[in-house]
């Protein structure tokens, strides 16, 4: 059991965050530290008179100096409690109908006509641990058929990766468990970006996944985030629905792998283009269409720039029916936030034009420094200048694998707006 070597005593009137569960104390709430922690130990947070209030890992080298584990200082911190964590994570998964049994065998779906119901699948990629909104700061922990992939985003976590390895490798039993440690955030922990395998088996450098009855290539060792956009997962079938698509012309820009394009092919959509800046991950965007059975010779797959290919389409008096914009984060800073908005509001005033009357937007900001009432902001300005009325069909977030916790706005990192446009 781990014991807290020090107490981290608050501010005067610095103390609210923490009563109201908000995880993360910063360095400008610290009044005075008692007592000579190392980074990464354990430490009480306490109140100006002392009073203890969590218990937290502590980091001097980064601006969120203290997370806080435990709102009661006297649980003990031990292995115990990080096996309870994990055991509730995996079992909020299981409560969605996500199968936390690693090792599920992988099928390859039948071809299947434009437009026709999907069929029942399991869905064999989803997260497993979301970080703070699971109680675990700076773990992440995504599962991908029978292997887990795992970031370690703090130095706290850092200190504690290989008993929650051995954890999580008891509890589900993977082929194999791999650290995708490559985040930038990591370097504001003062910690080193790495990829490493943690037990068993490496992953191979390919592998296919099913997601909601469709069949997808990830590389978990290189691709974005890590391996998949996971948490566009309910988007995708809210979006990728045949009442929407059936007939339609979509545009599916940073496609990425063209996972968004797959299911408006199964939904029967008439021409779907593609755009992203990679030519690498559209020739995947290609074969996941053809892993699942479809032959589309008048699709389009555009490499280049998302803002250059919008502007040349506006010019040329391109249209379409539907238009799907998942750009980047724009902002990974405070101060960036104003520049985002310019390039989300440039982003959707672009697709706007784009649209024939009555067609669809679905539009995404995974900026969690934008908030969803900003984004909507940015789409109103949008539209006003591009002189179209959207109808807000549906407000879209990160699938609930991904859940947001209520004291912690910053876990509710994307949002998107499903509307139609006149």
């Amino acid at each position: 059991m781990e014991t807290p070597t020090a107490s981290l005593q608050l501010k005067p009137g610095r103390d609210k965050p923490v009563h109201n569960r908000h995880p993360w104390v910063f360095s400008g709430a610290v009044g005075r530290l008692h007592g000579d922690p190392q980074p990464g130990d354990l430490i009480t947070i306490t109140d100006e008179r002392d009073n203890p209030l969590a218990t937290a890992t502590f980091n001097p080298r980064s601006q969120i100096v203290a997370r806080i584990l435990s709102w009661d200082p006297a649980e003990p911190i031990d292995d115990a409690f990080w096996g309870r964590r994990l055991e509730r994570a995996i079992a909020a998964r299981a409560a969605l109908g996500l199968s936390s049994d690693a090792g599920a065998a992988l099928v390859s779906p039948a071809p299947r006509l434009p437009g026709s119901p999907v069929p029942a699948s399991p869905t064999t990629a989803y997260r497993l641990v979301n970080a703070e909104a699971d109680g675990l700061p700076g773990l992440i922990v995504d599962r991908y058929g029978d292997h887990l992939v795992m970031q370690c985003l703090t130095l706290g976590i850092d200190r504690r990766k290989a008993m929650l390895t051995a954890q999580l490798a008891e509890l589900l039993r993977p082929a194999g468990i791999l650290e995708r440690s490559d985040v930038d955030v990591r370097g504001k922990e003062g910690l080193r970006l790495l990829i490493e395998p943690r037990h068993g088996q490496p992953p191979p450098p390919e592998m296919t996944i099913h997601e909601n009855g469709h069949a997808f290539l990830v590389d978990v060792w290189r691709g974005h985030k890590t391996g998949f956009y996971l948490d566009q997962r309910d988007n995708r079938a809210a979006v990728g629905r045949p009442a929407l698509l059936a007939g339609r012309e979509v545009l599916n820009v940073f496609a990425y792998t063209g996972a968004f394009g797959v299911y408006a092919a199964a939904a029967g959509a008439a021409r779907i283009t593609q755009v992203d800046s990679s030519a690498p991950a559209l020739e995947v965007a290609e074969r996941n269409m053809a892993l699942n059975g479809f032959d589309r010779p008048d699709d389009e797959l555009i490499a280049g720039d998302a803002f250059e290919v919008l502007r040349y389409y506006r010019e040329t008096g391109r249209q379409f029916d539907v238009v799907v914009l998942d750009p980047p984060k724009f902002a990974h800073s405070q101060g960036q936030v104003e520049r985002a908005c310019r390039g989300y509001k440039d982003l959707n005033w672009l697709a706007l034009r784009l649209l024939r009357p009555g067609g669809l937007l679905a539009t995404f900001s995974c900026s969690g420094l934008v908030s969803a009432d900003l984004f909507q902001k940015v789409v109103f300005g949008a539209a006003v200048d591009a002189g179209r009325d959207v109808q807000i069909l549906q407000h879209l977030g990160q699938a609930a694998d991904h859940p947001v916790l209520l004291s912690f706005p910053e876990s509710a990192y994307l949002k998107g707006l499903l509307g139609r446009v006149w």
